[in-house]
């Protein structure tokens, strides 16, 4: 039954809008934008963000002596509603006055410049100088990690990084410290995310507004080792970067840019540009192949084998059953992720066959993704400390290194990616939406299973992106194939609750921790949880799939090859050595003041 609708005036407007909508969702339906730092809408993503801590909204409401917050407000019949008055206006100059009190004047320098919603709030409302001095900031912590750059002079406590940590995400590293001046949002107890359970996801950092999170950038790096003669410089692209990249030039959102993509990390200077769509090609040789035994294994009534398999190609999900769920870690694949696969093989197989020492290659990534820092620095993916992909940047560093090279990225001619790390099939690219792993695994699991070609090659029923959670049931042969697709770490969450409480009814399981997979990654253009840009991305991934000629993984000449030559067969001893990894429990346990004082008198 379709909910019947009111009436309210905003700014002179008669409007129509459902009794559950705010002022800030009623005012957007016919084109008014609230000025606002602190909500974002996460809707189709888990949650929508009302905090109403910046004030910013603030509306006039007839009948109504305080202003309202549009965020917080929700639609009455009859309501008369201005966003324009000059009582509206001299409130938001002051509260944005207020903030920029106790905010750093480094605007040239920071890392969010042109990028920075506050820096556009104070050009829109005309503030031109700083009427008030605010508190000393020096108590508040900052921090360099490997993934994420924190500067928390630049904390606004807005709470949108608190509201994703906790209840997008549910890693609840993220919440407010101490009060006044100085109060800003931060791990507990005051803690650096390196002693935390952070899974560096980085969703934190694509919803804050300001410089105060951002990722750890690698591009000056980069362009060392470019420049370096001695150095051989390789770059293999995520799928989900083709689909968003064309933004940061102006571009539609959903824009594919395979073609120019490759074009201008040639004209960076990488000595050759490969693709992570073959490491994904390849992931599912193995992750396809692992399905298989396990299954076999299961249908033959061995009582060890662990069900579901899980998914593992998202590093931000490896972290957060490894903090979470260490009890769980039989049930993962132990395939290593695409990019991990690709870096293992160019630094093996494909450096031998150019006579390439190791030591004198450098594989760089480029993801929509800032776990993957994280990823690349760990200790299981290197050989005698030399790592096989040596740092990551993101879609947003690509973008400025282009910009930087004066690259006039939208007038680039199309080119292909090198061979042979650079083919790749339809099942590669669609690893860049949520659901695309799980159809891929399928797409080839079916096959090797049944012997026979696939009737339809889409499988649709794992396709989605407002569901959090989806299930389907797959018919291989009269065997059903129960298989589940999730994506955001709440919604992993709720999968592993029930695994552990042994109400998990599934053969395999995907999750993706950012929204919508890949495409909604924390390393992408800000999309500030607008859900059509990530609509418009998924469909440029699925029409990338319909366009190529190879939709298999197993039908790619260039991996059929790679095992005929060097890996032998999937999960082979020498696939298992170089493709395959290991899981360990870093779970942390955090007590409060109180029960460790109770844990000293007892020893």
């Amino acid at each position: 039954m379709e909910e019947k609708k009111i009436q309210l005036t905003i700014d002179r407007h008669v409007v129509e809008v459902n009794p559950d909508m705010t002022l800030l969702e009623a005012a957007k339906t016919i084109g008014i934008e609230i000025p606002t730092l602190c909500h974002i809408d996460l809707k189709g993503t888990c949650v929508q963000n009302k905090p109403a801590s910046c004030r910013l909204c603030v509306v006039e409401v007839e009948g109504r002596r305080n202003l309202a917050p549009a965020c917080a407000t929700k639609c009455t019949p009859g309501m008369v509603v201005y966003t324009n008055s000059a009582r509206v206006i001299r409130a938001r100059k002051t509260i944005a006055e207020l903030i920029l009190s106790d905010h750093p004047n480094d605007c040239l320098t920071c890392p969010k410049c042109s990028n920075c919603e506050l820096q556009r709030l104070v050009m829109r409302l005309n503030i031109r100088e700083m009427p008030f001095n605010g508190g000393e900031q020096s108590v508040r912590k900052n921090e360099l990690t490997v993934a994420i750059k924190r500067n928390m002079d630049k904390c606004i406590y807005c709470r949108r990084c608190e509201s994703i940590c906790n209840n997008v995400q549910s890693v609840g590293v993220l919440g407010a410290v101490r009060r006044g001046f100085n109060t800003t949002i931060a791990p507990t107890f005051d803690k650096m995310f390196t002693d935390t359970n952070c899974t560096y996801c980085g969703q934190c950092v694509a919803v804050c507004p300001v410089g105060a999170l951002t990722e750890r950038d690698y591009t000056d790096q980069l362009m060392r080792d470019i420049t370096d003669p001695d150095k051989v410089v390789v770059a293999q692209p995520a799928p989900a970067i083709r689909y968003a990249l064309g933004e940061e030039f102006g571009m539609e959102p959903g824009t594919v840019v395979t073609g120019k993509l490759a074009t201008a990390l040639r004209d960076l200077g990488f000595d050759y540009v490969f693709d992570t769509d073959f490491g994904a090609d390849l992931t599912i040789m193995e992750e396809g192949a692992e399905i298989l035994s396990r299954l076999q294994r299961h249908l033959d009534g061995d009582k060890t084998v662990k069900l579901p398999i899980m998914t593992s190609c998202c590093p931000a999900w490896v972290n957060f059953y490894e903090h979470e769920f260490p009890d769980l870690l039989d049930y993962p694949s132990s395939a290593k992720s695409p990019g991990q696969m690709f870096g293992a093989i160019a630094k093996t197989y494909w450096a031998e066959k150019m006579g390439i020492p190791r030591e004198k290659l450098v594989v760089v990534s480029i993801m929509p993704c800032l776990a993957k820092k994280f990823e690349c620095a760990r200790d299981e993916f290197k050989v005698d400390g030399n790592p096989d992909v040596d740092y990551s940047i993101s879609t947003r560093e690509l973008a400025r290194l282009i910009k930087r090279a004066n690259i006039r990225f939208e007038q680039l001619p199309d080119s292909d990616f090198d061979s042979p790390l650079g083919e790749s099939t339809g099942a590669g690219a669609i690893f860049a939406a949520s659901g695309g792993v799980m159809e891929a695994a399928l797409r080839t699991v079916y096959e090797v299973y049944t012997g026979k070609t696939l009737p339809h090659i889409n499988f649709e029923q794992v396709r989605g992106l407002e569901e959090g959670i989806r299930e389907a049931t797959i018919d291989l042969n009269g065997f059903e194939l129960k298989v589940c697709v999730a994506h955001t770490l709440s919604n992993a969450r709720k999968i592993m609750d029930r695994l552990r409480a042994g109400e998990l009814n599934y053969h395999v399981v995907e999750v993706m921790a950012c929204p919508g997979g890949c495409i909604g990654g924390a390393g992408q253009p800000y999309h500030h949880g607008n859900i059509e840009i990530l609509k418009a991305r998924q469909r440029a991934v699925y029409q990338e799939d319909e366009g190529k000629k190879l939709r298999k993984s197993h039908e790619n000449p260039d991996i059929q090859k790679l095992y005929a030559e060097f890996l032998g067969k999937p999960m082979s001893e020498k696939a298992h050595h170089l493709l395959h990894t290991t899981y360990h429990d870093k779970s942390i346990h955090y007590f409060s003041e109180t029960s460790c004082k109770k844990q000293e008198s007892r020893c």
